[in-house]
């Protein structure tokens, strides 16, 4: 049985960030920290980490109908965790989301028209995708424990509402 259309976006997604490896070029190693639909960690998780889930103002979201199905914004929160820096806490926050970030742009920058995430063309495509402001921040106790970053990521499906699992 193949994974609905989304999932699928969710693991591509999640294979862009893994590739985040000093190898290729960024500072920090993601290669085995990078997880989706989780929100809780531990001090047996490594560091750094990045989650991506679902944003919370998702059910929000409108559709717009055109010819090869709907065009839907599909609203992802990505957190990001590090290990603090004694002095200024968050600066390895802002370098995390800094690779983060550069990875997802060179996925979008791909030269494959309106197929984001090599996922196809037509029906079931990513389009486009927008990048919200990160935030950084330090441990709160409430939020996480160490220093981390937040951000949107909004990616606009073309989608075939009858037939996810194409």
């Amino acid at each position: 049985m193949s994974d609905p259309f989304r999932l699928r976006v969710l693991k591509a997604m999640t294979a862009t960030l893994k590739s985040v490896t000093i190898e290729n070029g960024y500072v920090h190693d993601l290669s085995m920290a990078v997880f989706r639909g989780r929100d809780d960690f531990g001090d047996d998780d490594p560091l750094p980490l990045v989650s991506i889930l679902e944003h919370p103002d998702a059910l929000d979201t409108t559709q717009a109908k055109n010819d090869s199905g709907a065009i839907n914004p599909f609203r992802l929160l990505v957190q990001g965790f590090v290990k603090d820096d004694p002095e200024n806490p968050t600066d390895p926050a802002y370098h995390l989301v800094a690779d983060v970030i550069t990875a997802l742009v060179k996925e979008k920058k791909k030269d494959r028209g309106r197929n984001i995430f090599d996922l196809g063309y037509g029906e079931n495509c990513v389009s486009d995708f927008s990048i919200g402001q990160p935030v950084c921040r330090p441990a709160d106790g409430v939020n996480s424990s160490s220093s981390f970053f937040w951000m949107t990521v909004t990616l606009d499906l073309i989608e075939d509402l009858e037939n996810p699992f194409a």
